[in-house]
């Protein structure tokens, strides 16, 4: 571990330097490396460290099982999740088309894997473009689902106000210039447009319950580690407000799944990631912020 007093970097949302150690974190996905997540003594973010570099980062993403570049239904959790998404696809697009009724805009989605968001609001009529970083992803975005994928890179060329939605499912956790998107984010939306962030949520009852086996840290994979109030603090920077909060109601019966393969638990394992899972929901039933992951309906102030 890393003294206090050897720390040189400072938090990534304020910029303070009060810097303390929360946890040590193991990448259980692939490496078995460790990394270490500090907290903010001033705003409370918390965050990654060691950061590898955006290339040293990439090997950390080569593995059969990271499901979002793959789109892997081999073993049962794979299984899991394929069912799980078909559901929650009809959710996102049914719910974002809500927002604008009787509108078929465009849309910008941030990170789409292999393109099944995306795609969905496309056959809605939606106009959509789509980014993700990498090559083979795309390749396999056109294969599965019949889109054109681009390079992240070109959002910052991109025309503002151009876009009634910008979209990340699971991502703002895993880019490493965070001011930088934000600031992109505000100058291509419309000026009724819409920022919708989802994000795992280290307040929620399955976190404090796993602490550092809780599968949505995924050490180096996400970089930031959000909470109700960093996300609130993240946005009032960008002169962006939070309009909504929805949870993610399966997140955390699969993120309490891996957590418990993490761990090693068999069979007791699995019947308890269900009351974990469970509990966890009940908490976020009578208020919102406490869900495992959130969704964050954002617009400019």
């Amino acid at each position: 571990m890393i003294s206090e007093k050897q720390l040189t970097f400072v938090c990534p949302l304020c910029a303070h330097n009060e810097i303390q150690f929360n946890l040590h974190c193991v990448d259980y996905s692939l490496t078995h490396d460790t990394f270490d997540i500090y907290t903010c003594k001033n705003c409370n973010f918390h965050f990654t460290y060691p950061v590898p570099s955006k290339s040293g980062i990439i090997p950390y993403y080569d593995f059969p099982d990271y499901i979002s570049h793959t789109d892997a239904k081999e073993g049962w959790l794979n299984k899991i999740y394929h069912l799980v998404r078909k559901h929650t696809l009809s959710q996102k697009t049914n719910w974002i088309q809500s927002l604008f009724p009787g509108q078929k805009g465009s849309l910008l989605d941030v990170g789409a894997g292999t393109g099944s968001f995306a795609s969905a609001m496309e056959k809605k009529g939606w106009k959509v473009t789509a980014l993700e970083p990498d090559a083979g992803t795309r390749e396999k975005a056109f294969a599965i689902n019949h889109i054109n994928l681009l390079p992240t890179d070109i959002m910052f060329d991109l025309p503002e106000n151009a876009y009634d939605v910008i979209t990340l499912w699971h991502v703002l956790e895993h880019v490493h210039d965070l001011s930088e998107y934000m600031e992109a984010f505000n100058a291509l939306l419309k000026p009724n447009g819409r920022l919708i962030i989802a994000v795992p949520n280290h307040t929620s009852f399955d976190a404090g319950f796993y602490k550092k086996y809780w599968a949505a840290y995924d050490v180096p994979r996400h970089l930031y580690h959000f909470s109700p109030n960093s996300m609130h603090l993240l946005c009032k920077q960008f002169q962006l407000t939070i309009n909504q909060y929805k949870p993610m109601w399966f997140d955390s019966f699969y993120v309490s799944l891996l957590s418990e393969k993490y761990k090693k638990t068999g069979l007791f394992g699995i019947l308890r990631a269900g009351t974990i899972g469970l509990i966890s929901n009940i908490a976020a039933l009578f208020n919102h912020k406490k869900a495992s992951s959130i969704i964050y309906e954002i617009k400019k102030s």
